[in-house]
C-alpha cells in the first residue's frame, strides 16, 4: 500500500482501494461513489484528511451514503488523468485533492478539489457538498446519469483528432517567440504566481538553441539562472522544490519531487552549471535513492521541527540545525517511469560532467528495476519495500524507463541496457492496434470495463506524457539501429499531437522537443577509445557536443562489437585507427571519414 493510502488508514471513512470491488459494492447498494485522488506530499490533501476525513460525524455520513475510494495519483496516473479530464467540466480550478463523484458505472457527475469543513467563500463545506450530491443522486437520478453519460461520451471522443504535420523551423521560431513573450522579465521564469520550473520547456529551448536559435538558448539560460538564485532551490541539501507560490520565486511549496529534480539535473548539466547540477545529483543520490537502488518518488513538504508539525520549517534550518531534526518523510514508492527519468538524467549528466559515481547510481537504479519491476508477464508500475503494486504500468513507464536505459547504455557502453530498452519499446509497438504505441495487456481494467480509459493521453504537466516519452525512446532506437519502424512510429505519434502542441508550447515542451529532434538531421557520434593515455581530447569534444535529436556514445572496441552483434547497426565496423581513439560522425547513417584528433572532429561537427 502506498504511503498516501497508509496515511488515510486510520480515518473513520471506510475507504476502498481502487478496483472493481468498490464499484460492485456501489451497484449493490445503489449509492454514488466518491473517488478521492491525491498523493503523499500534497499539502492540501493532508489538510483535508485532518479536517474532514478524520471527522467521525462526517465520515459516518459518507459511509452511509457513498462508497469511498482513495487513490494515489502517482500509482494510478491513468485514473487521475481520466477523472481530471472529467472534472474540467465542473471546475477550472483543477488540482489535488481531487474529489470526483461518480455513478456506480464510474461516470462523473460532479467534482471539486479541496472542500473545507465549514463554508469559506467561494467554497461550500464538505458536508454541504455531500448532502447536495446525495439529494441529486436519490431524487434526480435520471438527470444525474444523463449528464454523467454525456461527459463520459465526450471523454471517449478525446482521442478523435486529425493528425497534423511536424513543425519546421518557421513554426519553431513562432514557438520560441511565444515562450519569450510569456517570460517574466523581472523575476525570470514564465507567467505569474504560482510559478513552476516547467523543465520540459527548458529542455525544448535548449534543443532549439543547439540548432542555432540563440534567443531560445538565452531564454533557457536566463530562466535556469533565475531559478538557481531563488528560494526554489535548497542550497543545503541540493534539489528544487515543487513550485513557488509567489511570482518572485519566494514562499515555495516545499515538497521535492523526483521528476522535477531529474529533469532539472539534465538541464543544468546541459548548460554546464556544475555547482547546481552537483547539488541536484547529491540530493537524488543521498536523499532519494534507497538502499535497494530505486529512487523514492517524493519528499514531503511538511516536517516536525522541535515537536511542531510545519510546512517548510525544516528547510529554513542550516545544515547543523537540520542534523538535530527528523527530515521530512519520503514517499518510498518506486515508480518505474519516474525512476527512468532519474536514470536518464544521472547517466547523461554524469557522463557529460565527468562524474562516474552519478552513472553508477543510475546503474544501481536500472539494475533494481530490471530485477524487480520487469516480470515475465508485465512491467510493474510501482513497488514499495519490495512489494509490487497491482496498478498497471502505463506508457510513461515503458517510455521513460526505455529512455533511461538507452541513455545508460550510451554512457556505460553496456549493450544489455539497450537490449532491455528495445524489448520495452517493441512490446508497446506489438501491442498497438490502430494506435502507434499501446500498453501490453491493455489499460487499467476498471477504467476499460467502464469504457473510460483515455487512449494515448497527450497532456503534459511537469514531465513528459507517455506518448512523448515513447516517441523519444523510439527515435533514439532508430538512431542506434537504422530500423525505420522506430522512426515511423515516433513520427506518427508526434504528428497525432502536433496540432495540440504547436499552439500551446508551455504545455507541450517534451512533445515539441521530440518533434525538434525528428525535424533535425539524424546525427550520431561514436568514439571508440584507444590506448588509456590518448584520445582524451576526442572524447571530451564528443561529450560536450549537443544537437537536437543527436546521440553520442563513447565505447571500447569490444563494446562496439557487442552492440553490433546485438543488432545496433550504428556500431557496425567501429574500431580504433592505429590504436588511437577514433570518432565516427554520421548523419542519417551516412558517415564521414573517421578522425583521431580533436581539431578534426570539431571541424566536422555542425
Amino acid at each position: 500500500m502506498s504511503p498516501y493510502l497508509r496515511s488515510h488508514a486510520d480515518n473513520p471513512v471506510d475507504w476502498f482501494e481502487w478496483g472493481a470491488e468498490a464499484f460492485a459494492e456501489a451497484q449493490r447498494r445503489q449509492v454514488p461513489v466518491l473517488v478521492s485522488i491525491g498523493y503523499s506530499t500534497c499539502h492540501w490533501c493532508h489538510v483535508m484528511a485532518r479536517e474532514s476525513f478524520s471527522d467521525a460525524a462526517l465520515a459516518g455520513y459518507l459511509n452511509d451514503n457513498f462508497v469511498a475510494i482513495k487513490v494515489d495519483r502517482e500509482e494510478y496516473p491513468d485514473v487521475d488523468a481520466t477523472y481530471l479530464a472529467a472534472a474540467s467540466a465542473f471546475t477550472s480550478n483543477l488540482g489535488w485533492p481531487l474529489n470526483v463523484f461518480v455513478t456506480p458505472a464510474g461516470e462523473a457527475f460532479f467534482a471539486g478539489t479541496y472542500f473545507p469543513p465549514v463554508p469559506v467563500q467561494p467554497h461550500p463545506a464538505f458536508r454541504q457538498v455531500l448532502e447536495a450530491v446525495t439529494d441529486a443522486f436519490v431524487n434526480r437520478r435520471d438527470e444525474v446519469e444523463g449528464n454523467a453519460n454525456h461527459i463520459a461520451t465526450a471523454l471517449r471522443a478525446l482521442g478523435d483528432r486529425a493528425p497534423g504535420t511536424l513543425p519546421g523551423d518557421e513554426q519553431f521560431a513562432t514557438v520560441v517567440a511565444e515562450l519569450t513573450a510569456y517570460e517574466d522579465t523581472e523575476y525570470g521564469g514564465f507567467g505569474g504566481a504560482p510559478k513552476f520550473p516547467v523543465a520540459t520547456v527548458l529542455d525544448l529551448l535548449l534543443d532549439r538553441g543547439s540548432v542555432g536559435d540563440s534567443g531560445a538558448q538565452a531564454l533557457a539560460e536566463r530562466t535556469l539562472a533565475a531559478m538557481a538564485a531563488s528560494d526554489l532551490r535548497d542550497r543545503v541539501e541540493g534539489g528544487f522544490f515543487r513550485y513557488s507560490t509567489m511570482r518572485n520565486w519566494t514562499d515555495p511549496h516545499y515538497e521535492r519531487m523526483l521528476y522535477d529534480n531529474a529533469l532539472l539535473l539534465g538541464a543544468y548539466a546541459r548548460v554546464g552549471s556544475h555547482e547546481v547540477a552537483e547539488g541536484i545529483a547529491s540530493f537524488l543520490i543521498t536523499v532519494m535513492q534507497q538502499d535497494a537502488g530505486g529512487f523514492a518518488s517524493a519528499q514531503d513538504s511538511e516536517s516536525t521541527v522541535d515537536g511542531v508539525r510545519v510546512e517548510g520549517g525544516y528547510y529554513a534550518l542550516d545544515a547543523d540545525d537540520r542534523a538535530a531534526q527528523s527530515p521530512p518523510a519520503l514517499d518510498r514508492k518506486v515508480l518505474t517511469g519516474w525512476n527512468g527519468l532519474a536514470i536518464e538524467a544521472l547517466a547523461a549528466a554524469g557522463s557529460r560532467l565527468d562524474q562516474p559515481h552519478w552513472v553508477d547510481a543510475a546503474r544501481r537504479a536500472a539494475d533494481f528495476l530490471l530485477g524487480q519491476h520487469v516480470l515475465p508477464d508485465r512491467l510493474v508500475r510501482a513497488s514499495i519495500d519490495g512489494t509490487v503494486s497491482a496498478a498497471r504500468a502505463t506508457l510513461e513507464d515503458y517510455g521513460m524507463f526505455a529512455g533511461g536505459l538507452l541513455e545508460l547504455a550510451l554512457a556505460t557502453g553496456e549493450v544489455r541496457y539497450a537490449v532491455a530498452a528495445r524489448e520495452l519499446v517493441d512490446a508497446t509497438l506489438d501491442a498497438a492496434s490502430g494506435a502507434v504505441f499501446a500498453v501490453p495487456g491493455g489499460a487499467d481494467p476498471v477504467l476499460a470495463g467502464h469504457r473510460l480509459a483515455l487512449e494515448s493521453d497527450p497532456s503534459e504537466g511537469a514531465y513528459p506524457s507517455g506518448i512523448s516519452a515513447m516517441s523519444a525512446a523510439a527515435h533514439t532506437l532508430y538512431s542506434l539501429t537504422a530500423d525505420t519502424r522506430y522512426l515511423e512510429a515516433a513520427t506518427r505519434a508526434m504528428e497525432s499531437i502536433a496540432p495540440l502542441a504547436t499552439p500551446r508550447p508551455i504545455a507541450f515542451g517534451a512533445a515539441l522537443g521530440v518533434m525538434s529532434g525528428l525535424g533535425s538531421a539524424s546525427s550520431q557520434l561514436v568514439v571508440v577509445t584507444g590506448h588509456a593515455d590518448d584520445g582524451t581530447n576526442v572524447a571530451s569534444v564528443a561529450l560536450a557536443w549537443q544537437r537536437s535529436g543527436a546521440i553520442v556514445s563513447i565505447v571500447t572496441a569490444d563494446q562496439a562489437r557487442a552492440f553490433a552483434e546485438a543488432g545496433f547497426e550504428l556500431f557496425e565496423g567501429r574500431t580504433t585507427r592505429d590504436g588511437e581513439s577514433t570518432a565516427y560522425l554520421c548523419r542519417d547513417f551516412v558517415c564521414a571519414l573517421p578522425v583521431t584528433d580533436a581539431a578534426s572532429l570539431l571541424a566536422l561537427l555542425p
